[in-house]
This record gives C-alpha cells, structure tokens and sequence, in this order.
C-alpha cells in the first residue's frame, strides 16, 4: 500500500550557497518550496515518487538588491521560469550513506543531479504524526543551467562562482 509523505515547511529550510569574489560565500533561501515522496512503507528506498519544486520569486539572500538580480533574466528568469524542479528518479541507501539520484529543472534546463542524503530517521511527535528527517546536500554548475551571467573586477576576480552548493534540511509528514 502507498504511503504518501509531505514537506513540514515550518522544519524544513533549502538554501544554496555561492562564492562571492572567490573569497566569502553568500547564502540564499528559497522560503516557499515544496516536496512529496509516495513509498511502498516507511523504507524510503522504495519511493515511486519523489517531486521538490521551489518558488523562484522566494529568493531570499537577506539583499533585496541581490534578490531583484538573482530573479532577473541574468539568472533565473522568475517572470519565463517561476519555478525550479527536482524529480528523483532513484533513492539509494547504503548504511549510514545515502545517495538521491534525479533531474533537477532550472529555466526550462533539465540535468541529472545527484545529491546527497542523510537520513535522519522516524519520529512520532507529540502530536501523533509520523515525521521522517534528511540532511541533502550537492552541488551544481550553474551555468548548466542558463544561469550564466558573469562579471569581473579590474583586478580579475570572478565575481560569483560557477559552483553552487545546495544543502536542505527536510522533515516530511506520513499522511494519513
């Protein structure tokens, strides 16, 4: 029988991180996203589904100057493309060590992405549900995906990376 999981968005957060001028990393959010895994039981190894879609207009990297930019044809492209899409396509497990293999939709750009997982485990909170918990981690080129614009300093220091660091902390709810 399926069971069907879905995003706790009050404990779960995905950011990605980027180098700014190769020499600080600067953080960003997406604060509306969402996420549903359908699996045969709670052994998520044998999930059939497994959809995340963030809202690109929820940028948020604490600047809304930089925001405005990031949401911007340069970028992202929010107005063509107001959302990003990963679909997994295979969850495996190996002891401790997890790995979520998929194909992750950014401007209308589909790449296979795999990222990494750590999963948590089960809890029943004190509410009666069933919560399941995963640290995912990975990295992109953005320029993979469209995102492409550049700039240099005089001196000729990249002024964003090419290299993003994803990372997400997910708590899914089982429904009844």
């Amino acid at each position: 029988m399926a069971t069907t999981w879905k995003i706790d968005p009050t404990h779960s957060e995905v950011q990605f991180k980027v180098k700014h001028l190769m020499i600080t990393t600067v953080t960003g959010y997406f604060k509306k996203f969402d996420l549903e895994v359908v699996t045969e039981s709670d052994d998520f190894t044998t999930a059939s589904k497994i959809e995340f879609t963030a809202d690109i207009d929820s940028i948020d990297t604490n600047n809304q100057q930089r925001d405005t930019h990031l949401k911007s044809a340069d970028f992202f492209d929010a107005e063509n493309y107001g959302q990003l899409k990963y679909v997994g396509q295979k969850y495996e497990q190996d002891g401790e060590d997890a790995q979520l293999l998929g194909n992750l939709t950014i401007r209308g750009i589909t790449k296979p992405v795999k990222v990494k997982v750590e999963f948590g485990g089960i809890v029943v909170d004190p509410y009666g549900q069933t919560k399941a918990g995963f640290t995912v981690s990975g990295k992109i080129s953005r320029k993979e995906f469209g995102l492409t614009w550049s700039a240099v300093t005089e001196a000729g220091q990249v002024v964003v990376s090419d290299e993003i660091k994803l990372q997400g902390e997910i708590q899914l709810v089982k429904q009844p």
